[in-house]
């Protein structure tokens, strides 16, 4: 039975990829932050790990647990991440660092160490989970789309240095999609932003906060089901040979195709109006 190690299955796209790879027949390692989350999808019939991807001793733990258990390590899904909205002049840079410790360092610190696992087996899948803020950029977003356009840098060059290995690196971009993502970062915003001191005052109170506060992702244009991710996911362990990148939803492809054909000026006048 080939195994894969989930990060960020708390909920939404991770969850909902644990359980379909699960019901495919799938040994699902399926991991999360807390330990309530940890221990609900122990009752859920998972096999589940707390896991913190900003710890390198902790992931090297859950990592050497599983190779214990199964003496392989089939495939690795980085999907644990969060938003942190903002305009750029309103994030300190503890709280840039802190969107990258998780984003991306600790997608980095997971695929490294499951990079030794494979390099030693001779095969294996990586499955990054970007956006497609990591294909353009959107206003009030940008530790998020920093940290998702850091790791296309780091998967294209990944990819290439794979060339001729039994190792498969592919890259998920998602557009809007029903989860927490807006709930948590929410949190951040009102966590991190100094609201009333900032030039953006009114725009945070009069359209930041009322998005991040809407709880119905089903209105949001082309938002499809976390169910929409899982099954890539499912395609990409079922594949011999996965594609380097897969879209999601009808907004990547959209303003992916954007980002090819307008000059810089009119893809920002685009851009602006989302």
């Amino acid at each position: 039975m080939k195994n894969i190690l989930i990060t960020g299955c708390s909920s939404g796209i991770g969850f909902e990829s644990a359980r379909i790879l699960k019901e495919a027949g799938y040994k699902v390692y399926a991991t999360a932050r807390k330990k309530k989350d940890v221990k609900r999808l122990r009752t859920l019939g998972f096999i589940s790990y707390k896991l913190d991807v900003t710890n390198a001793k902790n992931i090297k733990k859950v990592i050497d647990k599983i190779i214990l258990e199964d003496m392989k390590l089939d495939a690795v899904f980085n999907n644990a991440g969060y938003g942190q909205p903002g305009a750029v002049e309103d994030i300190s840079t503890d709280v840039l660092r802190q969107q990258f410790e998780t984003n991306l360092f600790g997608l980095h610190e997971v695929t490294i160490q499951a990079m030794k696992i494979f390099r030693k087996q001779g095969y294996g899948k990586l499955i990054q989970h970007s956006s497609v803020l990591g294909i353009i950029s959107l206003k009030f977003r940008g530790p998020y789309n920093a940290s998702k356009y850091a790791i296309e840098g780091l998967c294209d060059t990944l990819r290439q240095e794979l060339i001729g290995s039994n190792i498969y690196l592919s890259v998920i971009n998602t557009g809007p999609v029903t989860s927490k993502f807006r709930e948590n970062a929410l949190a951040k915003f009102k966590e991190n932003i100094d609201i009333e001191n900032s030039f953006f005052e009114s725009t945070y109170k009069n359209e930041v906060k009322k998005r991040l506060e809407s709880t119905d992702d089903s209105k949001a244009p082309f938002n499809l089901p976390p169910s929409s991710v899982a099954n890539i996911a499912l395609e990409i362990m079922n594949s011999k040979k996965p594609k380097p990148r897969y879209y999601v939803t009808k907004a990547t492809y959209i303003l992916g195709f954007a980002k090819r054909v307008l000059s810089t000026n009119l893809l920002d006048k685009l851009l602006n109006k989302i």
